[in-house]
């Protein structure tokens, strides 16, 4: 017999090809299994009937019984469409309102659609059940477009004690799937799909965790028998989801790090010693501790894969340049990724500078190398006298060989592709230990997710010296105070940035708005009293770095700029960042903005300026900034404002597996829990082939849980 959980949605009774194709396009609903997965996002309680004197237009939900006092049909004006004694003119009609009287009051019905349908059924004296938002209009309350039910015939699942409310489009209410009909299809699926429905955990996890049978929770997630009902279900569905998301991400962990041999990279040589003991400050306790991690995976005879988070100067490159140290010591090489060639350049010049007391060479590789630098690094990349390249894409070219390369260091991760990083994890016989940095903090609910089969260290601490940096919000309407702000900064000698949004759909526009903010600054600054600098996209790879090259070496005191500069400029002397039309940027963007300030001693500051059509929901953004500097803090409840899948540098891949009913940036805790258990279940059996486990390896090759890997790395 075949499956109906697996049957086409078409063949469900009351859906039929049109529905079908509508379900499709709008849910991605393609079988009645797809759409017991539709969850309803909130519930109605259906079991309160409200006497019409009690209602204001400011309730949600109203349900009203009361007889039909009235019925009249309207036209384009308002006037009443009649045709004495003739056929009733129902095109002429645009709406049809009906008054209802319980006793206690009257209300008003108002139909749009449907008119001749609910015109011959509302008759007067009739006694009907009405459902539906309440709203005054004219000094009279009305319920458009009511659901309209007999009173009480027994008690249809559609009218339980909580009705589901459904994810809906227009276009699915045109086509007639409103919520009522939407909850006759799920009673229609349960019916048909509930008898086969397996359950698709062991009975030992149900046990530990206590959580309610799968049939269970599917029946009363749609139609719940009470509140305690609901919330069994609603914590079993997600559990399930979250679980077998970590059980995935984490299987394919215990594969790889028991599969895969790495390169043994035990001893702390020389190199190391002498680069560590010419730093002119003492390393942060997290600093310390995130190397520590990092070595002992790299002589622990697996592939390291290690995520390394760390807040804009929290001192990130100063591990990756220890971490390439112990690679060096131990005979091999290590190269870093940069996504931008500015980044590339601007790394390249620091780690020079660490590694003088080494005597390691480093090397820089970028698109603009010249054919006879390309031809002296790849003779030094392959003889093994290069210890450490710094470059962009151009060192996942083909005529890149390594001699050995020991470990790669990608920094920004989220910039790079799949394909491309694969590429230089194919640079080695023995697969390079893989180190991938962010400056974008990322909430630790996300990061288990996005980066789960990557171990995860946290540069939690800011160096000793850096101040935290002061933020403050003002209107543009006081831009002369901002003005004069910056003067005085720039007579103690500090530099400023002042920085435009881009926002590519409007590029000629925001561009518009960068030219005239520079003539302005300009106007401002005259010269030869201040120098301006102007960086943008639209300029080519040379000005842009001629211009950002004056700013850093301070023949510059104002630099004008999109946010191009948003990843990696160091510039210790900037000591204020100004952010025109602030309301239009992401937190983590405003983060990183200001964190291209305050790599100096001197007290820095960020000034968010917006205009006076900023949002409240833009304003609180704002508010969230001036109050914290904390960037793990600022991503968790980036998230929370605007969901996981439009975090900054997780966009464009969107997350790796669809919720449907979890969600990263409110069940946290729960995530933890379910990692934590899954990592149980697979110490005690890593592939899963115990009998009890049988249901959690049939669910998984389902398929459903598998994660696009952001990771992925041999």
């Amino acid at each position: 017999m075949a499956s109906a959980l697996n049957s086409e949605i078409q063949f469900l009774s009351g859906v039929g090809p049109k529905r079908a194709a509508l379900l499709r396009s709008e849910l991605g609903v393609e079988t009645f299994s797809d759409l017991l997965h539709i969850y309803p996002f909130r519930y109605i309680d259906r079991s309160r009937i409200y006497r019409i004197a009690e209602i204001s237009g400011e309730q949600a939900y109203v349900q009203v019984q009361g007889v039909i006092a009235s019925r009249t049909l309207l036209g384009p004006k308002g006037s009443i469409a009649t045709a004495g004694g003739g056929p009733i003119p129902f095109n002429a009609a645009k709406r049809l309102s009906v008054i209802v009287n319980d006793g206690s009051g009257e209300m008003e019905m108002v139909f749009f659609k449907g008119i001749k349908w609910n015109y011959e059924r509302l008759a007067p004296g009739k006694e009907f059940l009405f459902f539906g938002k309440p709203s005054a209009f004219n000094g009279k309350l009305n319920i458009v477009h009511p659901e309209v039910d007999t009173p009480m015939v027994g008690g249809s699942d559609a009218r339980g004690t909580l009705t589901g409310v459904y994810p809906s489009t227009e276009k699915l209410k045109n086509g007639g799937i409103t919520g009522k009909v939407m909850c006759k299809l799920q009673s229609a699926a349960l019916a048909m799909c509930l008898p086969e429905i397996k359950e698709s955990l062991p009975d030992y996890i149900l046990m530990e965790n206590a959580l309610v049978p799968l049939t269970y929770a599917l029946r009363n997630i749609h139609f719940p028998s009470d509140q305690y009902a609901l919330e069994k279900s609603v914590r079993r569905l997600k559990f399930e989801e979250l679980f077998f998301m970590q059980l995935s991400l984490l299987k394919q962990k215990y594969v790889h790090s028991r599969g895969t041999v790495g390169i043994p990279i035990t001893k702390v040589g020389a190199a190391f010693n002498a680069c560590y003991n010419a730093l002119p400050y003492e390393l942060t306790g997290a600093q310390k501790r995130v190397i520590r991690e990092i070595h002992n995976d790299m002589k622990s005879g697996h592939q390291m894969n290690r995520l390394l988070q760390g807040d804009v100067g929290s001192g990130k490159t100063m591990v990756a340049v220890l971490s390439a140290l112990l690679a060096v010591d131990n005979g091999c090489q290590a190269c870093m990724m940069a996504p931008t060639e500015v980044l590339a350049q601007q790394h390249f010049a620091n780690i020079s500078r660490y590694l003088s007391p080494t005597g390691v060479r480093c090397a820089l590789l970028t698109g603009s190398s010249t054919q006879k630098e390309r031809r002296e690094i790849h003779a030094g990349l392959e003889d093994g006298s290069i210890g450490l390249i710094v470059g962009t894409h151009a060192l996942i070219e083909d005529n890149v060989i390594f001699r050995n390369l020991g470990l790669a260091i990608i920094d920004e991760q989220h910039r790079f592709g799949v394909d491309q990083r694969a590429r230089l994890w194919a640079k080695n016989s023995i697969p390079p230990h893989v180190l991938v940095m962010t400056a974008t903090p990322i909430p630790r609910t996300l990061a288990m997710t996005l980066y789960g089969d990557l171990d995860v260290s946290v540069i939690d601490e800011l160096p000793p010296g850096r101040k935290p940096v002061r933020t403050t919000m003002i209107s543009d309407a006081k831009k002369g105070a901002v003005y004069n702000f910056m003067r005085k900064q720039i007579e103690l000698g500090r530099q400023v940035f002042v920085v435009y949004p881009l926002i590519f759909e409007s590029e000629k526009m925001d561009l518009n708005n960068l030219e005239m903010g520079y003539e302005e600054i300009i106007r401002r600054f005259p010269d030869p009293e201040y120098k301006v600098a102007i960086v943008h996209g639209q300029q080519t790879s040379e000005v842009k770095n001629l211009n950002m090259a004056a700013f850093a070496a301070g023949r510059a005191q104002i630099l004008v700029s999109t946010t191009v500069i948003e990843v990696g400029v160091d510039v210790p002397n900037a000591s204020v960042m100004v952010i025109e039309s602030a309301q239009r940027f992401g937190l983590s963007q405003l983060h990183q903005l200001r964190g291209r300030v305050g790599r100096g001693a001197d007290e820095s500051y960020c000034i968010l300026v917006h205009d006076f059509k900023t949002s409240a929901e833009a304003r609180k953004r704002l508010e969230l900034m001036c109050a914290t500097n904390d960037g793990f803090e600022i991503a968790e409840e980036d998230m929370k404002m605007r969901g996981p899948g439009d975090l900054e540098g997780t966009q464009q891949s969107g997350l790796p597996i669809k919720l449907s009913i979890a969600s990263l940036a409110r069940d946290g805790i729960m995530l933890n829990e379910t990692r934590a258990y899954a990592d149980k279940v697979l110490d005690a059996d890593p592939t899963l082939s115990l009998p009890v486990n049988a249901p959690l390896l049939a669910e998984l090759r389902k398929g459903k849980y598998d994660i696009k890997d952001y990771s992925k790395i041999s």
